[in-house]
């Protein structure tokens, strides 16, 4: 893979941000495909992502999707 992005989130503690990687769990790995993958990292309260895509287009549509994935999972998150 040619292209990359790290994002990271940063959260009031660590078990949140377990919370949010555990709820990303199931899409990781089921969606790379051959053009993007994505892996996760926990660092105390922090979850860093890390896109990797062979072109910009595919990296871009990774991150969005992505991104959309961590949002549902901190609005999920803040109603339980």
């Amino acid at each position: 893979m040619q292209h990359s992005a790290t994002l990271s989130f940063a959260y009031s503690s660590p078990s949140r941000a377990r919370l949010v990687a555990r709820a990303l769990e199931p899409e990781v790995g089921d969606i790379d495909d051959s053009r993007s993958r994505m892996r996760t990292r926990l660092d105390s309260e922090r979850l860093v992502l890390t896109v990797e895509a062979a072109d910009f287009v595919a990296l871009r549509a990774a991150l969005n999707t992505w991104l959309s994935l961590v949002d549902v999972a901190e609005r999920c998150g803040r109603s339980a």
